[in-house]
């Protein structure tokens, strides 16, 4: 347990039996009454911020998170599992964790998991991957004038908008936060 006056933002805490972060904590000293704390916390699961008024000398558990690098090895039904790159022990990681970059990742592919007591509470995919094109729609000739985009599929399935010049066998680089090209891999 530590004290309100020790929270720093970034930490995660274990606030009303929910796991938070600290997005900002401010320090308040009214010209009547005591000092208190003002913090905005993102509850890990749900993604929602909560406000709270803490006292400075409040007890707060302050929880220990290990983040580490695993390679992601396969799917599972509605988990990846993944092994640790050191002591080669495999985890089930909950999709969900992933948000919506789950569709971009590869077999073989390093991610970023955050355990909390032996719980996976947090994951992330790389910011990038290179994907290759299987299928690309022919580009009209003469239809490039306006920067015009069109559907292509990708080794994983992962349907996106990339230029006209881009073609079936060519590797792409794929932002997995918005989901959209970013260049053409040699």
């Amino acid at each position: 347990m530590a004290k309100a006056s020790e929270i720093k933002v970034g930490n995660i805490l274990r606030f009303n039996n929910e796991l938070v972060t600290v997005t900002e904590i401010l320090h308040r000293t009214p010209g009547k009454g005591g000092a208190f704390y003002l913090g905005k916390f993102r509850n890990i699961k749900t993604g929602k911020i909560v406000e709270a008024r803490l006292g400075t000398d409040e007890q707060v558990e302050i929880c220990r998170v290990e983040t580490n690098d695993y390679q992601y090895l396969y799917e599972e039904g509605d988990y990846f599992v993944v092994m640790d790159n050191v002591s080669f022990e495999q985890f089930n990681i909950p999709k969900s964790l992933f948000g919506p970059s789950a569709k971009f990742l590869k077999e073989g592919m390093n991610v970023i998991v955050s355990l909390e007591s032996e719980e996976p509470i947090m994951a992330q995919a790389p910011n990038f991957v290179e994907l290759e094109i299987t299928y690309a729609e022919p580009a009209v000739k003469g239809d490039t004038s306006s920067g015009a985009l069109k559907m292509v599929t990708t080794e994983n399935g992962v349907e996106l908008k990339v230029p006209l010049f881009v073609n079936q066998g060519d590797k792409v680089k794929v932002d997995t936060r918005t989901g959209e090209y970013v260049e053409r891999v040699k």
